[in-house]
């Protein structure tokens, strides 16, 4: 009788030990999976707000091209007006994807683009007027893409 309870107990402590090396490893495969998942997400997260800058940055340029070749012709406030467009645009993709710091870099320099843009500035040149937030911006979107 003994030796059928033995292998018993045996049979038992075996099975327990199985499931819990099983539980164990699954465990840790599950975390490893997610660990995994996160990473991959956070990846396309920065390719997204990357080229989401270099859109932004792309139509800056269009902006600061349209302003200094302003001759207030039909064609020109059509393109100037689209150019707008796709920089309010972005600048509100930019307060979806990025923290609100960058997007009140982004929010000022749009607004400074669009008033050279519609505006002669008053005092200084067009690149006074748009230095200060543009290099603001840039170099927060530098430091942002850093981290």
């Amino acid at each position: 009788m003994w030796p059928a309870i033995l292998s018993l107990v045996g049979v038992l402590f075996g099975g327990g030990l199985s499931f819990l090396v099983q539980t164990t490893v699954q465990r840790r495969v599950e975390r490893n999976e997610q660990s995994k998942l996160a990473a991959e997400r956070a990846d396309a997260r920065r390719v997204e707000q990357l080229e989401l800058l270099r859109q932004f940055i792309r139509a800056g340029q269009q902006a600061e091209r349209a302003a200094e070749d302003r001759d207030d012709t039909a064609v020109w406030r059509t393109a100037a007006l689209d150019v707008v467009d796709e920089l309010w645009v972005c600048e509100r993709m930019i307060h979806v994807l990025f923290a609100s710091s960058l997007h009140e870099l982004a929010r000022a320099y749009v607004k400074a683009l669009d008033h050279v843009l519609w505006q002669e500035p008053v005092s200084g040149s067009l690149w006074d007027h748009l230095k200060g937030p543009k290099v603001a911006f840039l170099a927060a979107a530098r430091d942002e893409m850093s981290r």
